[in-house]
């Protein structure tokens, strides 16, 4: 087995964390909407909560964290973890890589009807393949790669260890 090339070492990935964090509240900075965090299963929950507790010093607004769950390859069932008043609430929706830009799309579809004041996309890595016209609004980090490569970000117990090319 080769060893991993990382991309992003677990401090590397705190540091990005934190420095969305900031983005994020200085972009809802005045809003008194409540924010809620969605992270794509898994490890978009993972980012989710780490950028929840990171927000909480710097915003007044309620924070909640749901998920969002479907099928990657094959999208056709969406659904969110709990059933929750979306109607004027600024909403980010999280995962760990965007690739083609298709899981995000699709897992905007349940938020779509619940009219939120706002909804934002946030990844840890944009690769640039997009095939769907989502552009993340809070990116840790933008890599090039060939379609072939892929990227995995890690996590254990609850944090990211890193991210690297498969």
């Amino acid at each position: 087995m080769s060893e991993k090339k990382f991309i992003l070492t677990a401090t590397e990935a705190q540091q990005k964390l934190k420095r969305m964090s900031l983005e994020i509240a200085e972009s809802l900075s005045g809003l008194e909407a409540p924010l809620f965090l969605i992270g794509i299963q898994n490890s978009g929950m993972v980012i989710a909560n780490e950028l929840g507790g990171l927000l909480s010093p710097y915003l007044k607004n309620s924070v909640k964290i749901l998920s969002v769950s479907l099928n990657k390859q094959l999208p056709e069932k969406v659904e969110l973890s709990e059933e929750v008043h979306l109607e004027g609430a600024n909403i980010i929706l999280i995962d760990d890589v965007t690739n083609s830009g298709k899981t995000l799309l699709y897992a905007l579809k349940p938020l779509l009807n619940t009219h939120p004041k706002s909804i934002q996309t946030l990844v840890m890595v944009e690769r640039m393949h997009k095939l769907f016209p989502v552009k993340p609004d809070f990116v840790g980090l933008s890599i090039s790669t060939t379609v072939e490569e892929h990227i995995q970000v890690e996590t254990v117990d609850g944090k990211i260890t890193g991210a690297f090319v498969v």
